[in-house]
């Protein structure tokens, strides 16, 4: 379906904010993205992709009313991993600001899933914050809670490359992933019609496999072994990651998936193995 309108991608430049900037352009809309430099390579490819890119900056509430202005729709999404979970609040109550000075038809806030659950993981705590001070702003809003991305992976990269998967969970833990396209493609159909979803709070995943089902897809795909590596997430130095582990080691994200890709068929729903295949195979 055709998209009408304008639309601001805050971070456009980031893996989250560049999926939504690409779903919105598959569909023919207009947008806006922002980010904090417009001359970087990444920024050059937005606009040859077709994209307006104006510069503002999460530390200045002024121009991301400005980047905000005149648009039918907006999505953003705050990081607590460059200067910690109070920063993240920070950025949320600008965000927020911004959109109430840009008069934002309506905003959709990126969070986690189950950040309303009260889970003690700092990240999803800080999340939940921003989400309760949108729901207080008089704001139009929607909550989208991604789970863990399927690309979180590539930081392991050299690893599979050499034949070792590593992750911080039980083999058999089945953990509920989301592919970024899919982000990007579900933020989409929120904007291109907000009303079902004023108000609403939608935790999303593309798929569920274990670690174990993982190394195997990964060896199936590659053509060589890739063996999993697992260990304790107690292990892990990071207070907020080993919370955030632990968690999902205990049964983690919450998602009905068989409902949620019965109500929107359109996104697609990537499978892990079909992301493997399409996205991580070609880059090895």
């Amino acid at each position: 379906m055709t998209m009408q309108g304008r639309f601001a991608v805050l971070g456009a430049t980031g893996a989250q904010g560049g999926a939504v900037v690409t779903a919105l352009l598959e569909r023919g809309a207009q947008v806006r993205g922002i980010t904090r430099r417009t001359d970087s390579p990444s920024a050059r490819r937005l606009v040859d992709a077709g994209a307006e890119v104006v510069a503002a900056d999460l530390s200045d509430e002024a121009s991301v009313a400005a980047a905000f202005a005149g648009v039918d729709g907006a999505y953003a999404l705050t990081t607590p991993f460059e200067e910690g979970p109070a920063a993240e609040v920070a950025q949320g109550a600008t965000i927020i600001a911004a959109a109430l000075a840009g008069r934002v038809p309506h905003l959709v806030f990126s969070s986690v899933a189950d950040a309303d659950q009260h889970t003690g993981i700092p990240h999803f705590d800080s999340k939940f914050a921003v989400e309760q001070a949108l729901a207080e702003s008089g704001l139009s809003y929607t909550i989208v809670g991604p789970t863990y991305f399927y690309d979180n992976m590539l930081g392991g990269i050299d690893d599979i490359r050499a034949g070792v998967f590593e992750l911080p969970l039980p083999a058999d833990a089945a953990l509920q992933q989301l592919s970024r396209r899919d982000l990007g493609r579900f933020v989409a159909t929120v904007l291109a019609d907000p009303a079902p979803f004023r108000g609403a709070r939608v935790d999303i995943a593309s798929d569920n496999p274990t670690p174990r089902d993982m190394a195997a897809l990964l060896t199936a795909a590659v053509g060589s072994p890739v063996n999993l590596v697992t260990r304790d997430p107690d292990e892990i130095g990071s207070a907020d990651m080993r919370a955030m582990f632990g968690f999902l080691a205990r049964g983690g994200y919450t998602v009905d998936i068989a409902e949620l890709h019965a109500r929107y068929p359109g996104v697609g729903w990537q499978s892990f193995q079909e992301w493997v295949a399409t996205d991580l195979v070609p880059g090895l």
